[in-house]
């Protein structure tokens, strides 16, 4: 379970609390999916089962996939993508559906949670890039929690969806949360923290990273020293930052290594996000940022950095007022 170390806001805080929620059994809601960035990332150890310590600062940005859901009564979950290598039901999208009506149906002791409409049709438009560092695959699978909750009317609370999720995937409670924050641990860990909401231009090289074979490196640095929140403001984020991962994979990975060096002609300060193969540079003007993008020959993308989510953002106009 997350452990969320400062209060959310007010308007996830009267969530959690089961306020009056505008809902409908039968609804058909479009959500945001949003991506984030790593601003920096090292490891500090290796648990026993193998999962690596990390330490990183999780920005969310405020582009990222759609995912529309229409719920109904059949309790049989439909899934469609606009990308047909994608559409079938081995995806974290349908796992987490699934998970979420298995944790109902344990907690109200039934085989299958008949009693309440659990069925959803949901298509999801995919614009993020795969396997990019970018957490597509998790954020989708956090969105499908946080809206099937809503949608389904479950009440369920943030700690539980996060844990839910994070069985699903160690990058799925920090969506679930719907915040910037500092995360540890194997991403369960959790503080919320806010940085400058600037904007960043993000590329995807044409490569596919294997985060496998980046983790079995025996070169990877495991044991960088260790960090608290106070000593973030030394790190220079959000424009300054440093991810191990990355001289492993540029090394790796010559397309990687190339859209790295284009980028430095315009930042010294541009890096690799997650394990690749997504790159960024961050900029605290839209204007320059949009017209370095116009340069870029790589599929590309530009953003801002936001505190809060776009999906909890979204969530938040269904909240009656007091």
């Amino acid at each position: 379970m997350g452990v969320f170390a400062k209060p959310v806001n007010e308007i996830l805080r009267h969530w959690q609390l089961h306020l009056p929620i505008i809902m409908l059994k039968h609804s058909k809601i479009l959500w945001p999916s949003p991506c984030k960035l790593n601003l920096f990332l090292h490891f500090i150890g290796q648990r026993d089962d193998g999962y690596h310590r990390l330490q990183s600062l999780f920005q969310l940005i405020d582009f990222g996939d759609d995912i529309l859901i229409e719920t109904n009564d059949s309790q049989e979950i439909e899934f469609h993508c606009d990308v047909a290598e994608l559409s079938n039901t081995d995806n974290l999208i349908v796992k987490a559906a699934e998970a979420l009506k298995a944790y109902v149906a344990q907690a109200t002791n039934q085989a299958t949670p008949n009693k309440a409409p659990m069925g959803a049709s949901i298509r999801l438009t995919k614009r993020l890039p795969f396997g990019g560092g970018v957490g597509g695959g998790s954020s989708n699978c956090a969105t499908t929690l946080v809206a099937l909750n809503h949608q389904w009317q479950l009440g369920l609370s943030l700690d539980q969806l996060a844990q839910i999720g994070l069985k699903l995937g160690a990058d799925v409670p920090i969506f679930v949360r719907g915040q910037t924050a500092f995360v540890e641990g194997i991403g369960e860990i959790i503080t919320p923290t806010e940085m400058p909401e600037i904007w960043y231009l993000v590329v995807q090289p044409e490569c596919h990273v294997s985060t496998a074979k980046i983790f079995s490196n025996p070169l990877l640095t495991r044991n960088s020293k260790a960090i608290t929140i106070r000593d973030l403001n030394a790190l220079g984020l959000p424009f300054k930052g440093r991810n191990t991962m990355q001289d492993i994979v540029c090394r790796d990975y010559p397309a990687v290594a190339e859209v790295l060096k284009w980028l430095v002609q315009f930042s010294s300060n541009a890096r690799m996000t997650g394990s690749g193969s997504c790159l960024f540079i961050p900029f605290d003007n839209e204007q320059e940022v949009r017209k370095i993008a116009t340069r870029c020959s790589w599929p590309h993308f530009v953003a801002k950095g936001v505190n809060q989510s776009p999906l909890h953002r979204k969530l938040e106009g269904f909240i009656k007022p007091d």
